[in-house]
């Protein structure tokens, strides 16, 4: 990585990479201006989803989508009846799976995008800009990217987590995010003689995800609407866990949520007793609006830099988490920038290459000084 005009280049023992591109020379003409400038980063993540495979990854390039179906595989296909984003990429050249893994462009794409971009800025010594940092971190997937990342060592004023979705997307605002675990204890007897003696910890366990609102689920609810996600569920007669994550962009909403799940154990316990269900609560981050908002300028040049590259920026709220959330409550502000990345986390993701040109430009853009 030295060779491609980086110094600092370091790997620490957690799996994150720091790296800085230096000011231009152009810039280092005057010493007052150097220190007033300020430092940018721009961070991805390497590590991909958990929920399908990552292992052998088999990808190609679709050129000059007609706008019609993709055959992935025998019998695996990529259709716009379904996956509609891919009508907004006809005539692009487009980088899909083979239909068994998911593609890892989120957030691969955002490593080469800003690789590409620190490259071009090395490569045109005539564009002045301040000095750059990069990172590369681990973990994002398992909402623990930013449990490590030194933010003291990065050095930033502020920086863009290069890790959205389609073409001009710019997210600041995230989820703020809980995960509930259930535990219910419950007591084995013979079922032929059960009667007034049997706790089935796993009939109490559907009791409880029946007691859950019905409708404010992943599959229902979109835009600024939170949910209840039971993510994983086990038991026995003995015992049973059910786990959930809580999602709400509004934190006295996000608090209501918590308070439900609680109630809801509460009530099984007035019903079987105090000892049979327990929940513990954690949570995971917030929502990052509430940082972003005190200096609406990160925002305004991302803005600024979209436009100039010729793209339409999407500012909208992230269903989900970002890193960027965790840094910018760590002193970070941090708001999200587009890949190119549609469909992540299964086998008809897919990236645009002409996309992942524009979001390296922005990189540029917001990176240079006008």
């Amino acid at each position: 990585m030295v060779s491609e005009g980086l110094a600092d280049v370091m790997l620490d023992d957690k799996g994150y990479l720091y790296a800085t591109l230096p000011p231009s020379d152009n810039l280092t003409e005057g010493v007052s201006i150097v220190k007033d400038t300020p430092v940018i980063g721009f961070i991805s993540h390497y590590d991909t989803s958990p929920d399908c495979s990552g292992k052998d990854v088999t990808p190609r390039i679709v050129r000059h989508y007609d706008g019609g179906d993709i055959l992935l595989s025998e019998g695996i296909v990529s259709s716009p009846k379904v996956y509609t984003e891919l009508l907004s990429h006809v005539g692009e050249d487009l980088i899909v799976t083979d239909g068994k893994t998911l593609l890892g462009a989120d957030d691969k794409a955002g490593i080469a995008e800003i690789m590409h971009a620190i490259c071009w800025l090395r490569d045109h010594p005539e564009v002045k800009h301040g000095k750059i940092r990069i990172a590369f971190n681990p973990d994002e997937e398992i909402g623990r990217g930013a449990r490590h990342f030194d933010v003291e060592r990065f050095g930033c004023d502020w920086a863009y987590t290069i890790d959205g979705g389609d073409l001009g997307e710019l997210e600041y605002e995230n989820f703020n995010a809980a995960v509930a675990k259930i535990e219910v204890k419950g007591l084995s007897v013979h079922p032929g003689y059960a009667k007034g003696k049997m706790l089935n910890a796993a009939r109490i366990a559907t009791e409880i995800a029946s007691l859950m609102p019905a409708e404010q689920i992943p599959e229902m609810t979109e835009g600024y609407e939170g949910f209840f996600h039971l993510v994983g569920m086990s038991g026995s007669c003995e015992k049973a866990e059910l786990v959930y994550i809580i999602r709400d962009h509004d934190k006295k909403n996000f608090l209501r949520r918590k308070n439900i799940v609680i109630a809801i154990v509460e009530r099984m316990k007035v019903k079987y007793g105090d000892k049979v269900c327990h929940v513990s609560i954690e949570d995971q981050y917030y929502n990052m609006l509430e940082k972003i908002s005190l200096h609406p300028h990160i925002v305004e040049r991302a803005v600024k830099a979209m436009k100039e590259a010729g793209v339409e920026p999407k500012i909208q709220p992230i269903r989900g988490g970002t890193d960027g959330a965790q840094l910018s409550f760590k002193g970070l502000p941090c708001p999200n920038i587009f890949t190119g990345a549609v469909n992540f986390h299964g086998p008809h993701e897919f990236v645009s290459i002409q996309t992942m040109y524009k979001a390296a430009e922005t990189i540029v853009n917001i990176a240079k000084m006008n």
